[in-house]
């Protein structure tokens, strides 16, 4: 069955599995997108990035970033206030970097899915 024939409120199964591990992240942790992939030990970061920008709207999309931890390109603002809320690290953003915004600091922020072993999809 192809994502044309679902059903309007039907998910693809690798899109719920993708957004199932998003929902998974506790606040303040984030993943990247090749670390939701590996988690799932399946796909990429392309294909859990592509879930993300069609499907993500309704689960904590924010703690889903790239390896950089640079923001959402358009979405920077809207991150930076759910970041701010629940106390994500953050790298405060040099002079030259463009926009001044800071970057999620990846290495406190990272979270490895330690729920993995209870209840992994």
């Amino acid at each position: 069955m192809s994502e044309e024939s679902l059903p309007a409120d039907a998910l693809p199964e690798y899109a719920e599995r993708v957004l199932d591990v998003a929902e998974r992240i506790p606040p303040g942790c984030v993943m990247t997108y090749g670390d939701v992939a590996e988690w799932l030990e399946d796909g990429g970061p392309r294909q859990v990035g592509r879930v993300m920008a069609l499907y993500g709207g309704a689960v904590p999309w924010w703690r889903v970033v790239r390896a950089d931890g640079v923001l959402l390109p358009g979405h920077e603002l809207e991150a930076l206030g759910h970041y701010r809320e629940e106390g994500t690290p953050l790298r405060e953003a040099g002079r030259a970097t463009e926009g001044h915004l800071p970057r999620v600091d990846m290495k406190r922020a990272r979270w490895g899915g330690d729920e993995r072993a209870e209840g992994h999809i």
